[in-house]
């Protein structure tokens, strides 16, 4: 089972962040005695979203989904121009069962998808159907100069196994002969090349670990040991979060699949915690009536799972007049949800301490990416900055602390089309 001493934790998470053969042995030599769970040749009992995710996840006592511990994100573009060949198609699907036939879908094992940008569907003569809402990355703030990602394809690999998802990792590269016992005879090296590694982890005890190494992270070690974030909080909710059967698209020839964004946001946790005491922090990141009503303790596991915040949605302009404050979640939530009460948006975030500083991977589920920026248009809380004290960043949520690196935007297709799809919803000559 899982070894979960700090040294443990912390030596899991530097070979992750460093990657390659030499990272993957160490992790081998220290892996735990239980095998990683393999997977199945019986493909079609996997299933058809690839991003399923939660069923194969731990939950906490309140039956809210944690991610994976371990986190690797592989940006890849596709040599030269135009659409792929079919020999393309067909090397980079036998790759994909590589890892189905090498690890279980689980967080024991290897959870994983693979996703396609607007770029990667440009390279065909046909548009994506006008009810496939994947427009080019763009900035979503007044205040953003982030860069773009827009790389043909992002695979994501998640696992609480360190060993586990690198060793995914390196089968994928071509860099090793066997994956959990199954020989490695399929490889993505000879269709994709990887333009950027990223690499991230969540969970209690982790964020905390980085804190004395990291920039942004002031002295005094003030990020509290069972957080699962650098920002001292639990997130992802269940009743604040998306179902999956809600983000995936119902119709026409990507029905199964869903839209990801993903943005990489470095965070001032320096300011955060030398600037702010308890009672703000909970007002920014939350509600001021969450900091008023004393409603989170420690890090908010009381909540059980729900935040309480859409109790707070029509006090919000109340708030900011008499509090001089507005939440975070509090604004982003007016667009998240539609109206029948529905959360919108699926979030999978992560922390990071990729180059040595503080970050958070930040993937977004939804069926369409307009709907992930209409939240993140409340969330920027414009609209508000007419109330004296609340100015386009100060005072105005956590967005003082927070400042997005790069955006990108994917189609993640269901798992029968999931290798180098057209446009029209197909793989050509591929099948169970």
């Amino acid at each position: 089972m899982f070894d979960g001493s700090p040294s443990r934790r912390e030596f899991l998470k530097a070979a992750v962040a460093a990657g390659g053969a030499a990272a993957l042995s160490a992790c081998l030599d220290r892996a735990p005695d239980d095998p990683v769970p393999a997977g199945t040749d019986a493909f079609e009992t996997l299933p058809s979203r690839q991003h399923a995710w939660n069923e194969f996840c731990r939950a906490d006592d309140h039956g809210n989904v944690e991610m994976p511990r371990h986190q690797v994100l592989l940006y890849l573009d596709l040599a030269g121009e135009g659409p792929p060949a079919e020999a393309d198609r067909e090397a980079v699907e036998n790759a994909f069962r590589v890892l189905d036939r090498a690890y279980e879908r689980s967080h024991e094992g290897v959870i994983w998808s693979v996703a396609y940008s607007p770029r990667y569907f440009d390279r065909f003569d046909d548009p994506l159907p006008a009810g496939v809402d994947l427009p080019e990355p763009r900035a979503l703030s007044p205040f953003e100069t982030p860069e773009f990602d827009r790389q043909d394809a992002l695979v994501h690999l998640a696992s609480d196994r360190a060993d586990a998802v690198l060793e995914a990792e390196q089968a994928l590269r071509g860099e090793v002969d066997e994956a959990n016992g199954v020989a490695v005879d399929a490889d993505l090296s000879g269709v994709f090349s990887v333009d950027s590694r990223r690499t991230g982890f969540v969970g209690a005890g982790l964020p905390a670990e980085h804190q004395s190494d990291l920039n942004g992270v002031p002295d005094g070690n003030p990020v509290p040991e069972e957080s699962p974030l650098f920002m001292g909080f639990k997130a992802g909710f269940a009743k604040n979060q998306a179902t999956e059967e809600y983000v995936t698209i119902d119709e026409g020839p990507f029905a199964g699949a869903t839209t990801k964004h993903v943005a990489n946001v470095r965070q001032r946790l320096s300011d955060w915690y030398d600037e702010e005491d308890r009672y703000h922090r909970v007002m920014k990141l939350f509600s001021p009536a969450h900091a008023e009503q004393d409603l989170v303790e420690g890090v908010g596991d009381n909540l059980g799972d729900d935040s309480g915040i859409d109790a707070m949605l029509d006090s919000l302009r109340d708030d900011a007049f008499e509090f001089g404050h507005v939440g975070h979640a509090q604004k982003a939530a007016r667009a998240n949800r539609d109206d029948e009460g529905n959360v919108k948006l699926l979030r999978r975030h992560f922390e990071s301490a990729d180059d040595g500083v503080a970050s958070l991977h930040f993937p977004s589920l939804q069926r369409g990416i307009s709907e992930f920026e209409a939240v993140r248009e409340a969330m920027n809380g414009t609209d508000l900055t007419d109330v004296p004290t609340v100015r386009q960043r100060v005072n105005n949520g956590i967005l003082e602390y927070i400042f997005v690196k790069r955006r990108g935007n994917f189609l993640v297709p269901p798992r029968e089309i999931r290798s180098l799809p057209t446009p029209t919803g197909e793989a050509p000559g591929l099948g169970d």
